[in-house]
């Protein structure tokens, strides 16, 4: 039972970085590699807001932001410099590790004896999961609100034009480029502060902890898009928590039936990602119903 109420927490708390993902991969069409760096810069700033004396909270705000400056840079190399999206993200994620670095002024920073956004809830440690799972069903809920109102806004309909036909927007008038910096950037800040989410949780900041950051992200996505289709926008955001929780119980399959190791876990995500991808071609293949989206389908 405390396996299985872990992975809940934890699915509710990475779908605030799968959340972020979903705006780059689905909205704006674009594979985003930022995603690895920006996680460790959310949590690097957030541990240390938090090691010098700022509210957790304002921690977590602060990993927003230093996301939305990740995402800018990122928007800047695609948009203004011209360099393709992937290669511009594995740029940014580069930088970042070195930045990471500096935020943290070693490899890796612990939370002892500094209160996180979890002891505002509860201080005790025997309802510290029931503390996390309301902060992130909180959180989730705000961050799911807010983006169902972003994008129904005419800002926000331009970033969904941008991602579904980039050259149409522009004969609208769409500043496509600048769409899609913000869009970037919003993605980077909602990743940022997940990072900085998870460190308050885990009690610790990594400059590594961020590899494999996009492979859980898109998994959730991809299960709650497989599960869940033809659904209004904010359900299928809520569709991508429900995909996160799914994957960490999962893993908690995984866990307890000896399967696979600790050390396999992101080969479990890709082995995921790479079959729910692949079940519409597979559909196709046997002549069976259309049961499942291809991967590009809004």
């Amino acid at each position: 039972m405390s396996l299985l109420i872990s992975a809940v927490v934890q699915g509710i708390l990475w779908s605030v970085v799968s959340l972020g993902l979903f705006i780059t991969f689905r909205i704006l069409n674009i594979a985003d590699m930022t995603t690895e760096g920006s996680f460790p810069l959310g949590a690097a700033v957030a541990v240390q807001a938090i090691i010098h004396g700022y509210s957790p909270i304002i921690a977590l705000v602060l990993a927003f932001l230093s996301g939305l400056l990740a995402g800018a840079l990122t928007g800047f190399l695609i948009a203004i410099c011209r360099i393709p999206s992937l290669l511009a993200g594995i740029l940014s994620m580069t930088a970042l590790y070195s930045i990471n670095l500096r935020v943290l002024n070693r490899p890796n920073q612990n939370l002892l004896s500094h209160r996180t956004i979890i002891d505002l809830v509860s201080d005790s440690p025997n309802f510290k999961q029931y503390a996390s799972l309301w902060v992130g069903i909180l959180l989730t809920l705000v961050v799911v609100v807010g983006m169902d109102w972003f994008f129904k806004t005419e800002l926000g309909q331009a970033i969904i034009a941008t991602g579904d036909n980039n050259r149409m927007a522009r004969s609208f008038g769409v500043d496509t480029k600048k769409m899609t910096v913000i869009g970037i950037m919003l993605a980077n800040g909602l990743i940022s502060m997940g990072g900085g989410l998870i460190a308050q949780y885990n009690g610790y900041a990594d400059v590594n902890m961020g590899i494999g950051t996009i492979v859980v992200g898109l998994a959730a996505i991809i299960i709650g898009e497989i599960l869940f289709q033809n659904v209004s926008f904010i359900i299928r955001l809520t569709c991508v928590i429900v995909g996160a929780i799914i994957y960490r119980l999962l893993l908690v399959v995984v866990i307890t039936s000896d399967i696979l190791e600790a050390n396999d876990f992101k080969l479990f995500s890709a082995l995921i990602i790479a079959v729910c991808l692949t079940l519409p071609t597979i559909s196709q293949k046997l002549h069976l119903p259309q049961l499942f989206r291809k991967s590009g389908d809004k």
